[in-house]
């Protein structure tokens, strides 16, 4: 990873943010901008003189994952540290992310920072963090392949009688041998009239036949996050959840063919919940239409109604329509997409149509 260009990017910013240098505090973007991947860092981007921050905890781990920054440790908190690097650079405005610093770490680097101007700033690291640079794109790949695989092998452990917790330790124990470092988040598994709730937790509820079965997981590779739902059919599904499958189905595609570079997330959204409003279920698709995937499984840009922000080409977004009705069940799918200069590459290869078991 080529944590140099990224600093320089976040500098490039820095004048038209009227600061002199940027403080990130945000564990994920630190990791971004350092390669740090401990529990507690920080970082000063000021140009050429960008200096990373952890305690004595991570001195030796700091010095093989972050060999390219001036590093300090500090003994007892940030920012007496931090004013002393702020005095040596001669920095008189600091950007910070105000979304990651609580109100007493604001006030503790007011206090200390005497006569340095604190300001609140967007969200300008993970704005940067949208574009993947190759390896990020080819660690979302292979967490997807671990996903794919993990998927395929689950369906050889659906029988009447297993529950919802049993499938969901089954998947993860799936993606860990077939290769995960880890989940990139608990699985979503859901059976019968349970798919009606989107983000539905696992329970006793045994499976029978004519159920649909929800799931919504996926692999952690290289710190990098997957995201894929399917839902199936164990035994004939009732006629309706076939008609609303072959509805969402129709609507992920609408979705998939409306994403490319210079769309907006609300135009994205638009194209897939128009094919479901159409079908008379608009009230049933409560949510979004995706996000961005990455260091975060839920990170910009967002696919959605008040999204209107525009898709840069090497962004990887989710196209994940729904529809759920209550008594009956629900159906998801979900795929992630690179988006690319006239369209967008699917990044995931499991059967989109309806498995029926």
């Amino acid at each position: 990873m080529d944590h140099h260009l990224r600093r320089s990017t976040l500098s490039d910013r820095l004048s038209s943010l009227e600061v002199d240098a940027f403080l990130v505090t945000s564990l994920t973007n630190v990791r971004y901008m350092t390669g740090f991947a401990g529990s507690n860092g920080q970082a000063l981007v000021a140009g050429d003189e960008s200096v990373f921050f952890t305690d004595g905890r991570y001195t030796e781990q700091a010095g093989h994952e972050v060999p390219d920054l001036e590093r300090v440790t500090y003994s007892d908190a940030l920012a007496s540290a931090l004013a002393e690097q702020v005095s040596r650079l001669g920095v008189r405005r600091v950007g910070f992310e105000a979304d990651h610093l609580s109100v007493r770490s604001y006030e503790r680097l007011s206090d200390a920072l005497e006569g340095v101007d604190l300001v609140a700033c967007d969200d300008e690291v993970g704005r940067i963090r949208w574009i993947k640079d190759d390896e990020e794109l080819a660690s979302l790949e292979r967490a997807q392949t671990v996903t794919d695989q993990a998927f395929d092998d689950v369906l050889e452990t659906l029988a009447v009688g297993v529950t919802e917790q049993q499938i969901a330790r089954n998947l993860e124990a799936l993606l860990r041998r077939d290769g995960a470092d880890g989940l990139s988040f608990d699985p979503i598994v859901a059976f019968g009239e349970n798919a009606a709730e989107p983000h539905h937790e696992p329970g006793h509820r045994m499976l029978e036949e004519g159920d649909v079965i929800t799931m919504d997981f996926g692999a952690l590779f290289g710190a990098y996050h997957a995201d894929m739902t399917r839902t199936i059919a164990f035994g004939e599904p009732a006629s309706e959840l076939k008609k609303i499958h072959d509805i969402v189905r129709q609507a992920q595609q609408a979705g998939i063919d409306a994403v490319h570079e210079g769309a907006t997330g609300a135009e994205v959204d638009a194209a897939a919940r128009g094919v479901i409003e159409g079908a008379g279920y608009g009230d049933a698709f409560s949510h979004g239409l995706g996000h961005g995937v990455g260091l975060d499984i839920h990170e910009g840009p967002r696919l959605g109604r008040e999204f209107t922000h525009v898709l840069p080409a090497r962004a990887v977004v989710t196209v994940e329509p729904g529809i759920y009705v209550p008594g009956l069940g629900g159906v998801r799918i979900e795929d992630m997409v690179e988006v690319t200069a006239d369209a967008c590459r699917v990044l995931g290869n499991a059967s989109r149509d309806l498995i029926e078991l």
